[in-house]
């Protein structure tokens, strides 16, 4: 575990080797708040910051996934956007999922990274090659990733750990080329 908020030369070497990214949703790719309507419709807020990220690690050949334990129609509008083509929701058994996608997609486990928050991500946690939370965690969350982002979930925590793979990739300055062109041309 890695508290702060600085990446080793151990959670590089991880992080060099992830070829799948998977998202859990409430509390990571938003600050874990559920907004209920008078209907009972329920409102999620996604970080702008965090989908750019996404973009960034899929246009570097990474793939992406979400595995969430909640079900929820704003999550799959989000995941289509983002062209987040591996969507698991309503997972109560994130390990099956996770051993299942890995197999599907013919990634090893080690060559996978999961960002959770809470004891329901422990079974991926524990199984991917890199393990990343947030501040906010579940304490038996945090005493068991490799990475714990200076950024909260929701807040850019996703965008952290995205640009955190991309450098120990070394594709990050590629990543960003084509938005700091400044010639007139």
């Amino acid at each position: 575990m890695h508290t702060n908020f600085e990446s080793t030369p151990e959670t590089q070497r991880k992080a060099a080797r992830v070829q799948l990214m998977i998202f859990d949703v409430d509390g990571i790719l938003t600050d874990g708040s559920l907004h209920f309507g008078p209907e009972g419709e329920m409102m999620k807020t996604f970080n702008v910051l965090d989908g750019q990220g996404i973009k960034l690690l899929q246009n570097a050949g990474i793939a992406t996934a979400i595995i969430s334990a909640r079900q929820s129609a704003i999550v799959s509008k989000r995941a289509h956007d983002l062209g987040i083509t591996h969507v698991m929701q309503g997972i109560h058994d994130k390990k099956s999922a996770f051993i299942e996608l890995s197999k599907q997609l013919n990634i090893a486990h080690d060559a996978c990274g999961f960002i959770g928050d809470d004891v329901i991500d422990l079974p991926i946690l524990l199984r991917v090659g890199f393990a990343a939370s947030v501040p906010n965690a579940h304490i038996e969350v945090r005493q068991r990733v490799d990475y714990i982002t200076s950024a909260s979930g929701g807040r850019g925590a996703a965008r952290e750990v995205c640009d955190l793979i991309l450098k120990a990739q070394g594709k990050y300055l590629a990543a960003l080329a084509p938005f700091c062109d400044v010639s007139n041309t």
